[in-house]
């Protein structure tokens, strides 16, 4: 679960976190503004940050007005760069062509930087444990810098028995060379950082930039805040979550407790079970075709949901044709044949649609399937099946 930059930092704040003074604004009214401004010193520089689910914003620009995502101005200048946000859809690297609309701006004061530096903590899944990932050069993109700097980047994994022990911090406020008061103030934003990642029951947190600041004070000066999915029943983050920054379909699908991600493909998948769903998209792709989605019906599938499923590949304009994948064990193909069956009669399809099947009652499938009289292909082989499919939509 991806939360905005202005949330972040408010979770973050609430484990002392060091983090500039900030609001968000919805709204590009006067009286809105002036409202949000309330907390800044007049004749104070403040940064305006476009608020959406994407990396890149201060690179950004905006299609309307080709105004950056991240704008430094004035205490006056406010009002008009919220207006040239609130709205617009600003373009960057992780966004696509398409661009987001910005629904929200975060106001923070500006803070007169030092030295900036990076720092995240993640899981590593081949060590298993926690680990964070720390350089001397930060506010750039980390990736670049690996390449570039390695030898300024450290890596420490942390026991997830003891947590992130107070030497592994000083070592990490070695490495930006801080001295008294700003390394003792690194060493305690780690420490705190690292207990809000435990108890966020986050899968990353990102600091790029944290900054020395020119009153020799350390601040995290921007920040990045994912939520394990897994674990959001044991928090109450309804709130943090933005059903705009979500495709819809992908709500949908939420709602129907499906399985549902959007892609750029044109070839739309229908799988029971994520393993199997996965290995689907990679023989499609291995023939040349492109998958249009994740979608896992999971193991006890309804017709009903079934139904739903199709109904949300179709909400998709890209699609071009359906790949329809089961292996039947607790999700009978029966039933699945019967969902198919209803979805295609009651949204008319006219796509190429290939389904393979195998498990449970898959020869009353078959037959359930070849008595609809629908234009649809059985094919027994996956290799077949996908390739089948790859040239319909050719």
């Amino acid at each position: 679960m991806n939360i905005h930059e202005y949330q972040a930092k408010d979770l973050l704040k609430s484990y002392d976190v060091p983090v500039p003074l900030g609001v968000c604004v919805e709204e590009s009214s006067s009286e809105a503004i002036r409202q949000a401004l309330i907390v800044f010193q007049t004749g104070n520089r403040v940064a305006v940050k476009a608020q959406i689910h994407a990396g890149g914003r201060g690179k950004g620009i905006f299609k309307e007005n080709g105004c950056h995502g991240v704008q430094i101005v004035d205490y006056e200048h406010v009002p008009e760069a919220v207006r040239s946000m609130l709205f617009n859809t600003l373009v960057t690297q992780q966004t696509g062509p398409e661009g987001k609309q910005v629904r929200k701006v975060y106001l923070t004061e500006a803070v007169k930087v030092q030295r900036e530096f990076y720092v995240s903590i993640l899981v590593d899944r081949v060590r298993q444990c926690p680990v964070v990932i720390a350089s001397f050069n930060g506010g750039g993109d980390i990736e670049e810098i690996a390449k570039t700097y390695p030898e300024s980047i450290l890596t420490l994994p942390i026991d997830p028995l003891l947590g992130l022990r107070a030497f592994q911090a000083k070592k990490i406020a070695y490495l930006f060379q801080l001295e008294g008061e700003a390394f003792q103030s690194c060493v305690r934003c780690l420490i705190n950082l690292y207990k809000a990642f435990v108890d966020l029951d986050a899968s990353l947190i990102e600091i790029n930039p944290l900054v020395l600041t020119e009153e020799g004070t350390v601040c995290a000066l921007d920040a990045k805040v994912q939520l394990d999915d897994n674990a959001l029943f044991r928090h109450n983050y309804a709130e943090l979550d933005d059903p705009y920054e979500k495709d819809s379909k992908e709500v949908e699908a939420g709602k129907q407790n499906l399985n549902y991600i959007a892609l750029q493909g044109n070839i739309a998948c229908l799988v029971n079970g994520a393993g199997l769903a996965m290995a689907t998209m990679d023989i499609i792709q291995h023939f040349g075709g492109s998958p249009a989605n994740f979608l896992d019906v999971g193991g006890g599938a309804t017709r009903e949901q079934i139904e739903n499923a199709f109904k949300i590949i179709l909400k998709d304009p890209n699609v071009k044709g359906i790949f329809i994948n089961i292996f039947g064990g607790i999700l009978k193909c029966d039933t699945l044949a019967e969902g198919i069956v209803h979805a295609a009669q009651s949204v008319q399809l006219k796509l190429p649609l290939v389904v393979r099947m195998k498990g449970t009652n898959v020869e009353r499938a078959r037959k359930i399937l070849s008595e609809s009289h629908l234009p649809l292909m059985s094919v027994d082989d996956l290799a077949e099946a996908a390739q089948t499919i790859i040239n319909q939509v050719k």
